[in-house]
């Protein structure tokens, strides 16, 4: 579920993003939700507007939210001032760290003839499919990965799916990503 919006001339204003969150709330469902995990950038995408789109979502969703788990890949964790200056109406209580050493489950692998394929031959190995274990461990029942789809100077596009397999991934994950 995303919402694509583009235009190299014009912003989205606040009223308008407000009503697109809603809209992606009743799209997607979320409000029968009950256990609500958002995965927004950190703070090295802080002009993403990321941190506004998270705020909302809490506003709006309340208590269905269970946790907010920044997508930091290899970077440092966020401090509380940097939390509290991107997230500012989200409270830090719902902030998780994603421990990219120790709190990694293994969803599955990419088989190295299908990544040699994609890559066009240029690496040949089996890719793991890794991600937080709070994602797969039936802690939360829905998931808004947050984020503007970008170029990403590593691996191609920043957000969406890296969100995920990158930001919440595991060392071997994250080293393949970015060969």
């Amino acid at each position: 579920m995303y919402v694509a919006e583009q235009s190299p001339n014009r912003s989205i204003q606040d009223d308008e993003l407000d009503v697109l969150v809603e809209k992606t709330i009743e799209d997607s469902g979320a409000y029968k939700a009950k256990r609500i995990l958002v995965i927004p950038p950190d703070i090295t995408r802080l002009h993403s507007r990321a941190g506004k789109i998270t705020d909302l979502l809490v506003a709006k969703l309340g208590r269905r939210v269970a946790a907010i788990m920044p997508a930091l890949g290899t970077h440092s964790q966020m401090t509380e001032a940097e939390i509290a200056y991107m997230y500012p109406g989200s409270p830090q209580a719902l902030f998780r760290v994603h421990d990219w050493r120790r709190d990694v489950a293994e969803l599955g692998r990419i088989p190295e003839s299908r990544v040699a394929e994609i890559s066009g031959g240029k690496v040949q190995y089996s890719y793991p499919v890794q991600a937080n274990r709070l994602l797969s461990s039936g802690e939360v029942d829905f998931i808004f990965s947050v984020g503007q789809v970008v170029p990403h100077e590593v691996v191609g596009m920043a957000n969406h799916a890296k969100n995920i397999f990158v930001g919440t991934g595991g060392k071997e994950a994250i080293d393949r990503s970015h060969y």
